[in-house]
């Protein structure tokens, strides 16, 4: 099954804010295999799967029980939106320096070069520095800083997406 991120909802914020889309019937007894063929960590995708669709509860069950990086990504992410700013940093201590950080970082400084926040990089993808960030636009709804946090968010979340869903070589 290939899945075409673009149809993903927007992730909010805050979990309150989620809005699960339906399921497919029968997708959740539907074997890791057969809906992310030849992915890099099947259950991952499924745990940000279910995430960019809305189903908090449901991707963070799966995520923390997910003993890779990814899993913890995941179970950071959720937890951020949670909103549970300490525990998120907790899982993203987890996920260690991810490989997609310097795309996420990347695209980040485009998103931030025109959006006239205050808003700083570091030489480096700080996961820790967007918590902070995401706090702050929680309480700004609307503004610039609440729109950049979530289309900054959701690169986060297509990069990871990909990653767990790419087809390792040689496999």
């Amino acid at each position: 099954m290939l899945w075409n991120i673009a149809d993903f909802q927007t992730l909010p914020l805050t979990a309150a804010e989620c809005q699960p889309c339906v399921l497919p019937s029968g997708l959740l007894s539907t074997s890791l295999t057969e809906l992310f063929p030849d992915a890099r960590d099947p259950k991952a995708a499924l745990a940000g799967f279910l995430l960019l669709q809305g189903h908090w509860d449901a991707s963070h069950q799966i995520s923390q029980d997910v003993p890779t990086a990814e899993g913890s990504y995941w179970h950071a992410i959720a937890h951020r939106i949670e909103p549970d700013a300490q525990n998120a940093g907790y899982w993203f201590g987890r996920v260690g320096d991810h490989p997609i950080f310097a795309a996420i970082l990347a695209e980040a400084q485009t998103c931030l070069s025109s959006s006239k926040t205050g808003w700083r990089l570091k030489d480096e993808w700080d996961p820790y520095l967007f918590i902070n960030w995401c706090d702050e636009a929680r309480g700004l709804p609307g503004s610039k800083k609440d729109r950049l946090a979530r289309q900054i968010q959701r690169l986060e979340c297509d990069h990871l997406f990909a990653w767990c869903t790419v087809k390792i070589k040689g496999l």
